[in-house]
């Protein structure tokens, strides 16, 4: 069975840095992406960052520049440095392999900004 577990979420002051790492457990077949995703109180979720086995990495506009997505296929890792921390980037983070088969979802850590 496949698992996928966040870990380095927390508080953080406005201006402050963390990061996300998730590793994968199990039996994954040809993973072909991995990334995060967060979803805001009353929003929906929405991808953060992405990188593809050929190494193409899809930011959303908003997070260029502060955050950087980094992955290992072969360790299936994925870790995710978010610098310049606003309140607004207060949100659940989601950890998402994307295999051949099927989407796989970490249980999500929080991320507190405060101001």
């Amino acid at each position: 069975q496949v698992q996928l577990v966040e870990s380095g979420g927390g508080s953080v002051q406005a201006g402050g840095s963390l990061r996300l790492s998730c590793v994968a457990s199990g039996n994954i077949f040809r993973i072909n992406g991995m990334g995060w995703y967060r979803q805001a109180p009353g929003k929906q979720r929405e991808l953060v960052a992405a990188i593809a086995s050929s190494g193409f990495i899809n930011y959303a506009d908003s997070l260029k520049g502060r955050f950087t997505i980094s992955g290992d296929n072969a360790k299936m890792t994925v870790y995710l440095q978010m610098n310049s921390l606003k309140p607004e980037d207060t949100a659940v983070s989601y950890c998402h392999f994307r295999s051949s088969v099927r989407d796989y979802w970490g249980q999500g850590t929080q991320v507190t900004v405060s101001s």
